[in-house]
Order: structure tokens, then sequence, then C-alpha cells
């Protein structure tokens, strides 16, 4: 292996496969059947149960690198256990591991106060409440993040905010209390990077409207609970704000750069998942007098899944490498490859594995509409394709800027 695992990452992937075995696949027909009956407004009982079995085997906040709350795993020790966990629709929030909290946690680690994080990051930790990160608007192309609309406005000791966000994972969560809002402070600055600040909001406050669920491919809360959020004249306290003003954009890339390679450390694992189901349904099946396996056009698919989720799985651990060694600033271009690789990767051997499993395929029957939703989704979650394809050709470009 080019990345071997160490002894302590060999163990706790032993444990998560079986905690896995145990806990997660006998329950992953009751949780898809809570999330439909309960729908996104709800906690779903599942969920509750599992979490405290995992938190008493020690497999809790394994994705907190250099903290003291987590494993105090490096990226690339953290790879290849995210992607066991990423088998399953149902394991990430299991393992408290679970987008958009684990990004909000690491921005609230690094550039949190201490008062916020005895208030917000305390909880979330412990998994007691859910938060969610709002920025991208509905009235603007928010895959350039300089449009966003929403506005912070000073106002003596408070803010106030404005705005309408959508895509907003977790608002309709009852466990929901934190939202990190990303708005406008500065909108007549030359430099458009630094017009946008975060801050904090407790979605108690006044003027907070969830306004609906949205669904993903017909899919409400799995395998996002995406939502749609009006914030009028929301007044939060100066101290609030996170980093200080015109730091927005700085602070979103800093958190986006983990997201987006745990989203793909996840689909990997996703990829396996739909793979072992590709192969145990064709052969089990037989077309035209012989075994759906045997078929020519099937072992193809199949041989070239295979290489598509190796190809994957090395591109990432080389962002994870990258990451850890040169920092996530200089490892920009090895994250937005993975980001453009992995979910086209997942969705090209998902839609494979409906064709092979025919016309049930296309039902839930078998999780992978459920999956297809998931890899189809993560294509424009932090940043579409065509945002990192033309972020990649920049970079490829500059290396000829003196030739």
């Amino acid at each position: 292996m080019l990345y071997p695992m160490s002894p302590k990452v060999v163990e706790l992937k032993r444990e998560l496969e079986s905690f896995m075995d145990r806990h997660i696949y006998p329950n992953e027909e009751r949780f898809y059947l809570e999330a439909e009956e309960l729908g996104p407004w709800k906690v779903y009982p599942v969920v509750e149960e599992l979490k405290p079995l995992a938190r008493a085997e020690g497999l809790w906040n394994l994705f907190l690198p250099e903290s003291g709350h987590g494993a105090g795993l490096t990226n690339l020790e953290y790879a290849p256990l995210c992607e066991v966990m990423g088998r399953s629709h149902l394991a990430p929030e299991v393992f408290n591991c679970s987008a958009p909290d684990t990004g909000n946690m690491e921005v609230l680690e690094r550039y949190g106060t201490e008062k916020d994080k005895e208030r917000w990051l305390k909880p979330l930790l412990a998994g007691e409440i859910r938060s969610c990160f709002a920025m991208t608007e509905p009235a603007v192309a928010s895959s350039d993040a300089t449009n966003i609309e929403s506005s912070i406005v000073r106002d003596g000791d408070h803010y106030v905010i404005n705005g309408r966000k959508w895509y907003t994972t977790n608002a309709t969560d009852p466990r929901c209390k934190i939202c990190i809002f990303m708005g406008k402070t500065d909108p007549d600055n030359p430099d458009r990077h630094k017009q946008q600040s975060m801050i904090l909001v407790p979605m108690d406050t006044p003027g907070i409207e969830v306004k609906r669920p949205l669904p993903v491919f017909g899919f409400y809360g799995v395998p996002d609970r995406a939502s749609e959020v009006v914030f009028t004249n929301v007044r939060v306290p100066r101290e609030n704000m996170l980093l200080g003003e015109g730091r927005g954009f700085e602070i979103a890339q800093g958190r986006l750069g983990p997201g987006r390679i745990h989203h793909c450390m996840r689909l990997i694992g996703l990829a396996e998942r739909t793979l072992e189901k590709m192969c145990r349904r064709v052969r089990s099946r037989v077309a035209f007098g012989k075994p759906v396996s045997e078929q020519t056009v099937t072992q193809e698919r199949i041989a070239e899944a295979r290489i598509m989720i190796e190809q994957a799985r090395l591109l990432t651990l080389n962002a994870a490498y990258a990451m850890d060694t040169v920092g996530n600033k200089v490892a920009k271009a090895e994250i937005a490859m993975i980001k453009v690789a992995v979910p086209n990767m997942a969705c090209q051997i998902i839609d494979w594995a409906i064709q092979a499993h025919g016309g049930g395929g296309t039902s839930n029957d078998f999780g992978l509409t459920q999956a297809y939703a998931t890899a189809r989704l993560l294509r424009l979650a932090d940043g579409p394709d065509e945002v990192h394809r033309n972020q990649i050709a920049r970079f490829e470009l500059k290396k000829y800027s003196n030739a």
C-alpha cells in the first residue's frame, strides 16, 4: 500500500466494521422507514438509540484532527474509517461524524470563543444538539460565493441579519440549535472576497423562519435534511461574529476543504457497497439462458467499477496526505480533483447497479435510488463540478505562465 494504515487505525477500522455489522446494517430498513414516515421535521428514534452504543465503544468524533475531543487522527488516518461509515446513510450521525456538524464543530474549535465552545461546541461534541450552515441562496448563483446577497449590518452592540437561504442542511431538525450564517458586512469593499462574514445565530432567535424542507430527488430527510430558511431582522450580539468582519470567505475555504474530502471518503464507501450489491444481484439472476454475471457487458461494468473505485481512493488518500503535510490551502488542487472525480465515479457505478437490478433498481427496496441521490447531490454541494474543473485548469495553466 502507498498509504499503509497505522496499528491504531487498523484496530479502529476493525471495531467500526464490527459495529456496522451488529448495529448499522440490521437497522437500515428501520431507518429509511422512520425517515419516510416521520419526515424531515422529526428526530429518528433509531439514530438516538444507536448513538450511545457508538459512544460507549469509543467510536465517537473520530473526524476531529489535533483536538482533545476526538481520536486525534490525521486526514489520512481518518480516510479509511470515514469510508466505512459512508457505506450506510445511517452510520455517520450515529458516530457523530455527519455533515454539516463536522464542519461546524471544526469552525467552532478553530474560531469560536471560549463562551462559544461552552455553549455550542460542547453539546455538539456530545451529540446532544445539531447545527446548520447557511450559505447557499435561491436568488443568486451561489457557486460563486461572492454573489451572496444576505446582509449582516452592525447596529450598536448587535448585528441585524436579513436574507433567504436554502439547502441549509439540518434546519428542519428539532435538535438544530445553532446556525453559522454567511452574509455581507461590507458589500462595497473592492476586494470581493472581503465583503462576507460569518456569524453565529441561535435558531430560537426571533425572525428566523424555517419555511420548508427541500426534497433531494423526492427524498425528505435522507440523504439530506435540506431546508429553506428566511432571516428577517434577526438580531444577534456583536460577539457572535466569527474571527472578524470580512473573514467569512477565509473561514469558508478552511471549512469546506475538510468537508469536501469527508464527502469523498464516504462516497468511496458507498460505491464499494453498491458494487457489492451489483455483484450479488447479477450472480443470482438468469437472463437469456445464463447468469447475468456471465454477460460480457456486466463483466465490463464490474471491471470498470473496480478500477474507478481504486483510482478514486488513491486520489483521495493523496489529497488527505497533502492536507496533512502542506495544509488545506496548498492542497487546493488535490481537493478540487477529488471533488470532481469521486462523485462522478459514484454516480456511474450506482447507475450501472440500478441497470443490473432491473426495474427493482429504480425502487427504494435496494437503497440504490437513495445512493444515487447522495452522489448526484455531491456534484453540486460544496461547489459544482464546473467550478472545481476551472480551478484545476487555472492551477495547471499557471505552471506555464512564463513559458
